[in-house]
């Protein structure tokens, strides 16, 4: 898949636009403070990552209703903004080395510049110092999910509602209850949705969350699936909102996206709000 998608657009198959295309060096920032390296995006082009060793696929995270994640390979990933990407966006683009070693994580900020596009960005690590590493480069910032998946936020301690469970099996889906859960300027909802018996395999590969005007409010999935689910298997879903401001919600509605144009809607989800448990 890589060599036909970087193929094409070094054929000319992909119109690119007037901007500057550039094939550039970028480096993980080792910090957690550190601002994070820009890597400029386009509608109209694609931009290829090059790693310089393995990375871990299933770690890939990035707002996919904004940008395109074309293909993923042992060390390269291939996105593309949406048509309608603005110059005033930015998304975090991150993936976890295999290796284990410091920095554990690549990220970076996908913005669009009006002169220029990434073409092809080669990815440089930073060589760390011989002898022990320091405490803030050995673990990678965690993020809002990292609590959930890892069992140390649950139903008790932070503010958190019920989420229904929903049967579909027109779709072939149903869902056991599952936990929205609200805290410091973010919202997770997670749930377990099974497949049922008799339909084909399913993968989830994009979350949608919206507010009842129907907003979308740009939501990442994170889920614990190592391959398509199988009839009759369960997946664990979380949809993330990074920046739940106080004004979003109480009550959304959440659609997962997967394979074959099928889809599994909870058509009334409650967020709890901020700051009352």
């Amino acid at each position: 898949m890589l060599a036909v998608v970087w193929g094409a657009a070094a054929r000319g198959e992909t119109p690119l636009s007037s901007r500057a295309k550039r094939e550039r060096p970028v480096a993980v920032v080792g910090k957690a403070d550190e601002p994070l390296p820009e890597i400029h995006v386009a509608p109209d082009a694609i931009t290829l990552l090059w790693f310089p060793a393995d990375i871990q696929r299933k770690t890939l995270t990035v707002d996919e209703s904004r940008i395109r994640v074309l293909d993923t390979g042992t060390r390269s990933i291939i996105v593309q903004a949406v048509p309608d990407y603005r110059l005033e966006e930015r998304h975090e683009l991150g993936v976890f080395f295999a290796d284990g070693q410091a920095p554990a994580r690549a990220a970076f900020a996908l913005v669009m510049d009006p002169a220029e596009v990434d073409t092809r960005i080669d990815v440089q690590r930073p060589e760390l110092p011989t002898g022990p590493c320091p405490a803030e480069m050995q673990r990678a910032a965690p993020r809002p999910e990292d609590f959930v998946l890892k069992g140390f936020v649950n139903a008790r301690g932070i503010p958190t509602v019920v989420v229904p469970k929903v049967a579909d099996s027109e779709r072939g889906f149903s869902s056991e209850p599952g936990v929205s859960y609200r805290g410091n300027g973010w919202a997770i909802v997670e749930v377990w949705i099974r497949n049922l018996s008799g339909r084909s395999p399913w993968t989830p590969r994009d979350v949608v969350l919206k507010d009842k005007a129907g907003e979308n409010l740009h939501a990442r999935l994170v889920t614990d699936a190592k391959g398509p689910v199988a009839p009759g298997d369960r997946v664990r879903v979380l949809a993330v909102l990074d920046r739940a401001a106080p004004s979003v919600g109480p009550v959304v509605v959440l659609e997962v996206l997967g394979d074959d144009n099928r889809s599994f809607v909870i058509p009334r989800v409650t967020l709890p709000m901020e700051g009352k448990p």
